[in-house]
């Protein structure tokens, strides 16, 4: 840190700041940003886009008084910079470090936590309603960007904020982009309204134009305002905005700090509800996340000045194996559909898409909509597959229930990142899908021992008569051999992996750890167990258990997902409803608690999920089990 970045401590600095200060403040908090992500990794794209915005911001509200909420929260380094962090900036998304996004326990100037998309709104909505039951008068301030708004639970707030006409103000920065590129007739709205980037530097132009005259400049620039009131509501009659009963000012320069403090203060001091359009560039100020700002959304460490990803592993992910497998499939039947909520780029399918662009459908962040499309193409005949990654199908739970499952609509689930997932926190974490989608009628949930067998999942899958769930890991795959031909897995059909005495259950990516624990457990200490694959956690594969369940012998099941209602607590519900109450049994998994941020090997260590943890636990039972 260096220059202006010293003198700031908490936003009440900022104000003390000119304008051409805090222009030299956005660059340096650009180049600390810029510095600490190229290490750690991070969200580069989204948060060198919002820089002077997220100043403006702070310099004519008055947080924490003032509620600034952001929505899906990956937007808020410059916010937490400003805010008394900036020493702890560099162990953003460390373990036991700032999280990367915003957390109520780390700051007062996280008033809401967030990390999946579309919530803010609800929320500042609730916060502005108790402030005026309460008698107070602060203001409640929205951060949300464009592709927060092609979820729906975003519309249902505006709804409602237009109707009760509260205080609020959100401020929508425009960039055309979630992750990837916005889709749907919403994004093309909003570039409706936008009209391209020459409106707002001629706009700028004559502002600054006007400025330069004196005594008549700023009564000209007062009355310009008005004037292009009226010519918005010429040229753009369905402001749909303002229809819902909120009040719209833009097309705003993003990053002009000049025209951005002038819109929040007349914001700050409307009655009712306002809406900002606030143009910005994701990337901007680093030539190669403008360039690609989806491939720098969640970066990988890189070179600073190339921009190059740093060690870089041959082994393909998990992700771009699907993708992969996929676009065969596809090749093969022409009734092969493929979904994403705005993770083409994330689950693997932006080749697919490349490939086969009308059997393609990112349906932007509305994993609800995406579940129900699908059921929609699956009962017309064809062969949906969704692609969304653990923790965000949770949003989709009534939908999966409703109208999947209970229907028992055959469709697949391709659930990306399950299990303990790194560096982004409590918020991403896939742990809860085994034991809620299990518990489903019809649903099977399956989970591959490495990418070899994953690949003849995905096709198996889609000759199942159910609906059908596949959990994978985020990173790196294991780098097996890949078959060529493909592999029927009948449902339910475990694979037996090591011969020994007793069971040992493993699911998903705890199979080789727990294959190479039993192998030295059985080397050292003489304990005997069989290690079979699970492959489903729904229909289990209960010939196999019961051939286990002898009275004295010992079961363990292993799991990368929380224990209660998962894999484990399924054996045990099987073991007593056939007697078996004199098997010793052990199930391993995740507690159900808030996980630490940090790398997935660090926090899967802590729980005792990997190869050392899984040898003591399974030790440690024998001990208690043998008194």
């Amino acid at each position: 840190m260096s220059g202006i970045l010293d003198r700031v401590n908490d936003p009440k600095d900022l104000k003390k700041l000119s304008i051409k200060e805090i222009s030299q403040l956005a660059q340096e908090i650009r180049s600390l940003i810029k510095e600490v992500v190229s290490q750690n990794g991070g969200h580069l794209s989204s948060n060198l886009g919002v820089v002077e915005l997220t100043l403006a911001l702070h310099y004519v509200f008055d947080a924490p008084r003032d509620r600034l909420l952001w929505d899906v929260g990956h937007q808020c380094y410059t916010h937490k910079i400003i805010t008394g962090r900036k020493d702890r900036f560099p162990s953003i998304r460390k373990y036991q470090g700032l999280h990367g996004f915003p957390c109520r326990e780390e700051s007062e100037y996280d008033v809401y936590n967030t990390g999946h998309a579309a919530t803010a709104l609800s929320a500042a909505l609730g916060m502005a309603v108790a402030r005026d039951k309460m008698g107070k008068d602060h203001q409640v301030v929205a951060m949300v960007g464009d592709g927060s708004l092609t979820g729906g639970v975003a519309w249902e707030a505006l709804n409602q904020i237009g109707h009760l006409r509260e205080n609020v103000t959100v401020v929508l920065n425009y960039n055309e982009m979630s992750i990837s590129p916005n889709v749907g007739a919403l994004s093309g709205y909003l570039s409706y309204l936008v009209s391209g980037q020459h409106y707002l530097r001629m706009k700028d132009y004559a502002k600054s134009f006007l400025k330069n005259v004196p005594v008549v400049g700023w009564p000209l620039i007062r009355a310009a305002r008005g004037i292009e009131e009226a010519v918005k509501k010429a040229f753009f009659p369905g402001l749909v905005f303002e229809e819902l009963g909120i009040r719209y000012i833009g097309p705003v320069q993003g990053h002009s700090l000049e025209s951005l403090i002038e819109v929040f203060k007349e914001a700050r001091d409307y009655e009712g509800p306002v809406l900002l359009h606030c143009v910005t560039q994701k990337g901007k100020g680093f030539t190669p996340a403008q360039n690609n700002p989806s491939k720098y959304h969640s970066a990988k460490p890189f070179d600073l000045q190339t921009g190059e990803f740093l060690n870089r592993n041959q082994k393909p992910t998990y992700s771009s194996v699907f993708g992969n497998t996929l676009e065969r499939i596809a090749g093969e039947d022409d009734k092969l559909m493929a979904i994403t909520a705005a993770m083409p780029e994330g689950t693997g399918l932006k080749s697919f898409s490349d490939q086969y662009p009308d059997r393609f459908f990112d349906v932007g962040i509305a994993e609800q909509h995406a579940v129900d499309f699908a059921t929609g193409l699956a009962l017309s005949g064809l062969k949906p597959v969704v692609a969304i990654y653990s923790t965000f199908l949770q949003r989709a739970y009534d939908q999966l229930y409703h109208d999947v499952a209970l229907m028992d609509i055959p469709m697949v689930f391709a659930l990306d990142r399950a299990g303990i997932v790194p560096d982004d926190g409590p918020t991403h974490q896939g742990v809860n899908d085994i034991s809620y989608l299990r518990h489903l009628p019809h649903m099977i949930v399956m989970a591959p021992k490495d990418e070899n067998e994953m690949q003849h999942m995905v096709k198996s899958s889609l000759s199942y008569s159910h609906p059908t769930s596949i959990r994978f890991p985020k990173g790196k795959a294991l780098g097996v051999s890949m078959d060529r031909d493909w592999k029927y897995i009948p449902v339910g059909e475990s694979e037996l992996l090591k011969e020994g005495k007793d069971l040992l259950f493993a699911f998903g990516s705890m199979v080789y750890p727990c294959l190479e624990a039993a192998k030295k457990l059985e080397e050292k200490e003489g304990i005997s167990l069989a290690v079979v694959n699970a492959r489903f956690a729904n229909p289990l594969d209960e010939k196999v258990i019961l051939k286990y369940a002898q009275p004295g012998r010992v079961i363990v099941t292993a799991e990368e997902g929380i224990l209660a209602g998962g894999l484990g607590s399924g054996v045990r519900s099987l073991l007593d409803r056939e007697n078996r109450f004199e098997v010793r049994f052990k199930k391993i998994g995740l507690p159900t608690e808030v996980y630490p941020m940090g790398k997935a090997e660090r926090i899967k260590k802590m729980y005792q999920l990997d190869e050392e943890g899984l040898a003591e636990h399974i030790r440690d039972f024998y001990k208690q089990v043998q008194g």
